[in-house]
């Protein structure tokens, strides 16, 4: 049950797909309808309206699921729909509420507004999250007898739900990323180190997609390490898949940097270090800034000429340096060993909080398309950009009433009712809002 990317990054081994990125769309339940029905029963000459509400609309909730590692399964279907409410019935029943769809992702996954960018969810706990609401049930027309209108013959349509395009984004979760030049070793330290088994051969770029790897220390002691795919030079513009790669290197609480001290790639063990930095850097300030310690790995192929200036080279910049030879294990442990010091006195995994919608100015509303219904003196106002402003509408303050207010104006509304014959005293009805007309 899930939806799609159009132009998501993906790379692709043997017949595994990794992608990191997706749109889709998705749509809460409309509220169900209202009912207009009137109580009948023998003896009973005039029972009066008993239309009961309808139920509301299912909500859109996100899932983390540890099965799931990439968002390639949202190829295939890019609209996720939850179901509407069912509609009121006679003798003031009230209609079913929806079911909620369940949309699972991989945990660390953001879910964004595709048109503004703005942050929707982050859904990295294992607590469901409600990103887009269902509409409320429409009002029965039991709720529209009055002393003077005691037949109404009319309720209210169910509230839409709410709809967005949102664009996912995965941001691994772990607590240490290694990052550094490709084919420097870093699959292999992780496949020493813990039970991940990645792509292991002798070319560039043979890891092409983030693996994870929990590192127990003994009793209690375990922190997730992941294997960030090779970066080059012009990562942190983009070049390659630099982007894509380093998004996962965010939420990271400390980085090791692997090093071929060596040189065995043609390359110079400084510059590289050097380079990568610069790559973190331009991709983003506050991760240049993240706690670093510098690993020399392929010290076998080293000279210890090479392998001491590099490590003054590093330990001038103020980073620790551990020389390893991670294929047979060799200056591991005391490396494993800092960073589970290191952890220790370090803030737990980055996790960031969904950002309010933001307040339109009244003077800055384009008038839009309103629809008036008039049943009775009732006028109802439809507009759907009218219902995003209400959500962050406090009716209980003066000054957001009066904000509001302005709102009316501003989009035409007030104009569109007069055009419509409203007079003082008759009712307005906007979705779940009631009030007197009054000049």
């Amino acid at each position: 049950m899930y939806a799609t990317t159009g132009g998501s990054p993906r790379e692709k081994i043997g017949d595994v797909m990794f992608i990191d990125t997706a749109k889709i769309i998705i749509k809460a339940g409309d509220g169900g309808d209202g009912h207009v029905s009137f109580h009948r029963e023998k003896y009973v000459a005039a029972g009066g309206p008993d239309g009961g509400d309808g139920g509301r609309g299912g909500d859109v909730i996100f899932l983390a699921d540890d099965n799931i590692s990439t968002l390639a399964d949202f190829r295939y279907k890019r609209k996720y729909v939850a179901p509407k409410g069912e509609d009121g019935k006679q003798k003031r029943s009230t209609g079913k509420n929806a079911e909620n769809l369940i949309v699972r992702v991989p945990r660390g996954t953001l879910v964004k507004d595709a048109e503004t960018g703005r942050l929707l969810a982050d859904v990295s706990g294992k607590d469901p999250v409600v990103v887009a609401q269902g509409g409320k049930g429409g009002w029965g027309n039991i709720h529209f007898a009055t002393p003077t209108r005691q037949v109404p013959r009319f309720a209210k349509p169910g509230m839409p739900g709410e709809e967005f395009e949102v664009k996912l984004e995965l941001k691994l979760l772990a607590d240490v990323g290694l990052v550094g030049y490709p084919n420097v070793g870093k699959s292999t330290l992780v496949s020493v180190v813990s039970q991940a088994k990645p792509v292991i051969a002798n070319y560039h770029f043979t890891t092409l997609t983030p693996v994870l790897g929990v590192v127990s220390m003994g009793e209690g002691h375990s922190f997730v390490m992941a294997d960030i795919p090779g970066l080059i030079e012009g990562a942190g513009d983009g070049v390659g898949l630099g982007h894509e790669f380093l998004r996962h290197v965010e939420r990271c609480r400390m980085l090791v940097h692997i090093v071929d001290v060596s040189g065995s790639e043609g390359r110079e063990p400084k510059e590289d270090f050097r380079i990568i930095n610069e790559e973190l850097k331009k991709f983003d300030e506050e991760l240049s800034k993240r706690p670093m310690i510098v690993a020399g790995n392929k010290c076998d192929l080293a000279t210890d000429e090479q392998i001491q200036s590099f490590k003054s080279y590093v330990t001038q910049q103020g980073y620790e340096f551990y020389p390893i030879m991670a294929p047979i294990n060799e200056g591991v442990d005391p490396l494993l060993k800092k960073i589970l010091e290191m952890l220790s006195k370090l803030p737990p995994i980055t996790k960031y909080e969904a950002e309010p919608a933001p307040i339109v100015e009244a003077d800055k509303i384009d008038k839009a398309q309103v629809k008036i219904t008039k049943q009775d003196n009732v006028y109802f106002v439809e507009a759907k950009w009218i219902l995003k402003i209400m959500k962050s509408v406090n009716f209980d303050d003066y000054e957001s009433l009066q904000y509001f207010q302005r709102v009316l104006i501003n989009g035409g509304v007030i104009d569109a009712l007069r055009e419509a014959g409203i007079e003082e005293g008759d009712t307005v009805s906007i979705y779940d809002l009631e009030f007197d007309f009054v000049e």
